[in-house]
């Protein structure tokens, strides 16, 4: 029998995770309107910028038909946050054992970031099998991930890092990839400008192609 696994199905079905970093917070909202209304659900709004988590709760509130993740959790006190927002994942673009204990303690549907077996390991032993390998394409793209898929047959992945419309779709062919994740879909210059019909005809476009 296949163990339930939610965070895989809820990537699996969102095949692509825009990877946000928002400076301003007024832009959220537009930004996550332009995007759901591309066909791009499910975004992962970094904690890169103090707007971050300002920017997560907006598009919570009032895009109620986006599925809104956190990104770049790094401590215990980001774990915190994520679950006083009630956010239904969270994202790490690695994994130390602290984050990883604090992580299955917490309960939230985490993905955490490896580069590496033994840092895929490390994740599989605290219950962690669906992982965001990072920064992809500079750790081994493909080949990476064919190399991984042989020792750890259930490991399910989300590459992120170095990855862009052209190479999404060699990525999504591979068995144990659920979904890619990138900042392609959103650049930070058309955020900035405004420039929301771009994203979303981008956005439109790429779900076409997966």
């Amino acid at each position: 029998m296949t163990t339930p696994n939610p965070i895989a199905d809820l990537l699996r079905a969102a095949r692509i995770v825009p990877v946000l970093t928002i400076r301003d917070a007024a832009q959220a909202v537009p930004l996550a309107r332009a995007l759901v209304a591309g066909g791009v659900r499910t975004l992962e709004v970094t904690l890169r910028t103090e707007a971050g988590a300002k920017a997560a709760e907006a598009i919570m509130a009032e895009v109620p038909d986006a599925i809104v993740g956190l990104g770049t959790v790094l401590a215990r006190r980001d774990l915190l946050l994520a679950q006083r927002l009630g956010v239904p994942f969270a994202v790490s673009p690695g994994a130390t054992p602290e984050l990883l204990d604090a992580a299955a303690e917490s309960g939230i549907p985490f993905v955490p970031g490896i580069a590496t077996a033994s840092e895929l390991m490390a994740a599989a032993a605290r219950g962690f099998t669906t992982v965001k390998l990072f920064p992809a394409a500079q750790i081994g793209g493909i080949g990476a991930l064919k190399a991984l898929g042989a020792p750890f047959p259930e490991a399910r992945f989300c590459p992120t890092g170095g990855i862009g419309e052209d190479e999404m779709r060699d990525y999504l062919a591979l068995p144990n990839v659920v979904a890619v994740g990138g900042s392609w879909l959103a650049p930070p210059a058309e955020i900035a400008a405004g420039e929301w019909g771009a994203i979303e005809a981008r956005a439109r476009r790429t779900m076409q192609n997966t």
